[in-house]
């Protein structure tokens, strides 16, 4: 062995290997770590539920729905109509019609009040539709009975409308919380990458450091110049991880920055300086799982949805029920002389608005069959009962995945207190190897797999970390609410 480390450093080779030892580590710029602020996890959630464009999308499906209600609260606007027709011909008047009615709907029993004026004049005009001179006032009721009395069209529109704003609210949250929970699973994200890189940095750091102190002792002679290669090797492989992990956690910062938005909607990036937050390893609350299940039970988005729709179709069904029935459409209005302008309306005339003068209608429609009305009606049921079997297993999956998560956050917790006793155990057989080369009883090759295994075993553990804070972000996002 003497011999052999003799005629390694007596070679050209050994030289050579020196100067390109130099010439390779001059090429390294050193690192300088700027000052750091820390950009905590809460503030990056705060300030994308202020400002995400999704979020703030998401908060437009409210409005939406309320103009949808608008809409069908717009089937009761009252409606006014007029028709004016006339005909002259051969200094003759044939006819001239002015009809006017003024139709304003109640929400009660679905009766429609209508207020009307007519006059109607000329030579050949339908006797029927003969006015008095100042024209035929009347005021009335349109009543359905039995098909329409409880629910009709329009109500059933505004009940059904009413509904979409809750719906709306539902998708609301449902859309917020995926949003924050794909915020936090990149926010911890780059903190892995963050530590990854200094993990990787301290080691290349203490591989340089040993090249340098084995190159110095090798050209006095003290250790073998083998030594020397085998640590610019380690040194040449820190650098390439370390350049890998730079590059990673520049992506992961440009992943972060696509949450962050100013107040007005322009894109923002994080500072050089940022960096992310340590996390906090707190022991769960022995009352959080049933706290988190209490509220998916209640609250939980897509339970709440199946819980509208069932109710949207439970007025439908209601609406179905009452098409089946006939439909029977009763139109009264009593009649009056228009009075003049100067002239007081006198009560005791013949033509005033009294019960013997009125106008009188009634309609009758009933399919035979009702093949239609029966067949809607089913649908309607059917898809009743499949969302009711869906809203069951729905919430039987939703539990079974919140209990899942609370499982995996209780076993990330315990490998975690496992991996930071093999980190400290590593370490103590690092340094211990580390003296026994020192003193000639160990080779640089076992130091730096020692040290080697170190790095991966404290990366790991930061990868432990990170799922740690993924598997809280994914507990409450299963739950339906967020941290």
């Amino acid at each position: 062995m003497m011999r052999l480390t003799f005629r390694w450093q007596s070679s050209v080779f050994r030289r050579l290997m020196l100067v390109a030892g130099v010439v390779f580590l001059s090429t390294v710029q050193a690192v300088c770590q700027p000052d750091t602020t820390v950009f905590p996890a809460q503030a990056f959630y705060e300030l994308i539920r202020l400002n995400h464009p999704i979020v703030k999308q998401a908060g437009l499906f409210g409005e939406e729905a309320e103009q949808v209600l608008m809409q069908a609260r717009g089937a009761f606007d009252p409606k006014l109509s007029t028709y004016y027709d006339r005909k002259e011909f051969a200094r003759t008047l044939y006819y001239d019609h002015w009809q006017n009615k003024l139709s304003v709907p109640l929400w009660v029993s679905g009766i429609d009040l209508n207020v009307s004026y007519d006059r109607n004049n000329g030579k050949y005009i339908n006797p029927q539709e003969t006015t008095p001179p100042s024209g035929l006032a009347g005021v009335g009721l349109a009543m359905p009975i039995g098909q329409a009395m409880l629910i009709d069209a329009r109500r059933n529109a505004v009940r059904q409308a009413r509904l979409l704003i809750n719906l709306a609210e539902a998708d609301r949250v449902k859309q917020v919380n995926k949003t924050l929970f794909d915020a936090a699973k990149t926010y911890w994200e780059w903190f892995l990458a963050h530590r990854q890189r200094q993990l990787l940095v301290e080691g290349y750091d203490l591989a340089d450091r040993r090249f340098r102190a084995l190159r110095q002792r090798a050209l006095l002679g003290d250790a073998a110049m083998i030594d020397t290669t085998e640590a610019l090797i380690t040194v040449q492989d820190r650098l390439v991880q370390r350049q890998q992990a730079e590059l990673d956690e520049q992506n992961a910062r440009l992943r972060v920055n696509t949450f962050l938005w100013n107040a007005e909607g322009q894109p923002v990036e994080l500072p050089v300086t940022a960096i992310p937050q340590e996390p906090s390893l707190a022991t769960p609350d022995e009352n959080l799982l049933q706290a988190l299940l209490d509220q998916a039970a209640q609250r939980h988005p897509e339970l709440l949805k199946l819980d509208i729709k069932n109710q949207q179709l439970t007025i439908e069904e209601r609406f179905r029920r009452a098409m089946i029935q006939p439909q029977i459409q009763l139109n009264a209005m009593l009649l009056s002389e228009t009075p003049r302008i100067d002239v007081p309306y006198n009560w005791s005339s013949y033509y005033a608005l009294r019960p013997q003068n009125y106008k009188v209608g009634l309609d009758f429609v009933f399919p035979l069959f009702l093949r239609k009305e029966r067949g809607k009606l089913r649908e309607v049921q059917v898809k009743n009962q499949q969302v009711v079997l869906e809203r069951q297993q729905t919430g039987r999956d939703i539990t079974n995945t919140v209990q899942s998560a609370y499982n995996q956050l209780q076993t990330l917790q315990q490998q975690i207190i496992v991996q930071q006793q093999v980190i400290a155990n590593q370490q103590r057989l690092m340094e211990a190897e580390q003296q026994k080369f020192e003193i000639g009883e160990s080779s640089l090759f076992l130091v730096n797999s020692r040290e080697t295994k170190q790095i991966d075993l404290r990366v790991k553990g930061e990868e432990l970390k990170t799922k740690y804070q993924k598997a809280i972000a994914e507990l409450y996002f299963v739950a339906g609410t967020t941290q």
